[in-house]
């Protein structure tokens, strides 16, 4: 099956002169930004990777503009509901989007009415690249690599495997997981990492997949094992194989995702410029830093490297799901 893939009209921003006193380029739009205080909708639940790089991108942020940065969490429909209304909201750059690559790529496909067009009521800023995301079995299962989860998959006939949301990555592995190997893997959706780690450490799931760091819990608490990484693999755990290490083939393996930046499509060149200029000037902050090493996440990248990565991963991510039937948008 066939997708005809949208392209993404994307605003050009620099990566450089971040100190510099903002200056509006158009004649007609003299007014100073910020003017007031910025909203950061993080479309995730609070104690996730995503509300946790919001909150430091987002001090950073205000530090340099001289306005507060509130960070407000609106989870849900796999961050459709955050999303829709930044999409709904006045575009003067006083309301931004913090999400990943499952909100801007996958909800178009997965959903037939999100609430919003990524082409029409969007423009994304600066992503950071995803990292390595664990595949995590319940001990119980006895699964230590994937021979084994497939083996255990086989055997069991139905496996509960736990999502952050639907059209996540974990969704679209679990996809192409089943495809390969003939399995009947059934994705149990939460509306977010830290629920969906809750589920695991309840051992109601007998799989999930995430971040390194939000997985702690489960891990330090000897209620999962770590049985492969996703394409990336993960410094931390370098024994680890990733899944086309141990065999698997679908090209959606080779992507990263990335949680990234977006403000409503009509806020103007300038602030756009600003922002995606302030995202990649907060990587040398040290409380920033920290957070990146923390979820072992490279730096957010500036407008151009955005824009690759964006058309990069979109035909991957859309080839994966338009094999669970459903076409883009």
């Amino acid at each position: 099956m066939s997708a005809k893939l949208d392209r993404r009209h994307f605003v050009a921003a620099g990566a450089s002169a971040f100190a510099m006193p903002f200056v509006s380029r158009g004649a007609s739009a003299q007014a100073a930004w910020p003017s007031r205080q910025i909203r950061m909708i993080c479309s995730y639940p609070a104690g996730g990777q995503t509300d946790l790089l919001a909150r430091a991108y987002g001090e950073f942020i205000a530090k340099q503009i001289g306005k507060t940065v509130v960070i407000e969490n609106k989870p849900g429909a796999s961050g459709a509901i955050g999303t829709a209304e930044v999409a709904r909201a006045e575009p003067d750059g006083h309301t931004v989007l913090c999400s990943i690559s499952t909100t801007y790529i996958m909800n178009r496909v997965v959903m037939k009415n999100p609430g919003y067009d990524m082409d029409r009521d969007l423009t994304l800023v600066s992503v950071i690249p995803g990292a390595g995301l664990l595949l995590v079995a319940n001990p119980k299962t006895g699964v230590k690599t994937l021979e084994d989860f497939v083996a255990f998959a086989r055997k069991s006939g139905k496996v509960n495997f736990g999502t952050y949301s639907a059209g996540s990555a974990p969704h679209m592995t679990i996809n192409e997981l089943n495809k390969q190997y003939g399995l009947s893997i059934e994705p149990v959706h939460y509306r977010g990492e830290a629920p969906m780690w809750t589920g695991m450490l309840e051992g109601t799931l007998d799989a999930a997949m995430g971040s390194y760091t939000a997985a702690q819990s489960v891990l330090q608490s000897d209620r999962g094992t770590v049985f492969a990484v996703h394409s990336k693999k993960v410094d931390a755990i370098p024994t680890v194989k990733t899944l086309p290490e141990q065999g698997a083939t679908s090209k959606f393996f080779t992507v990263s995702g990335f949680t990234g930046w977006a403000v409503p499509k009509a806020t103007p060149q300038p602030v756009v410029d600003r922002l995606a200029e302030l995202c990649v000037a907060a990587n040398n902050d040290p409380k920033v830093k920290e957070v990146l090493a923390t979820f072992v996440l490279e730096p957010a990248l500036g407008f151009k490297e955005t824009n690759a990565l964006y058309q990069r991963e979109l035909p991957v991510w859309i080839e994966s799901a338009t094999s669970l039937g459903l076409e883009p948008a």
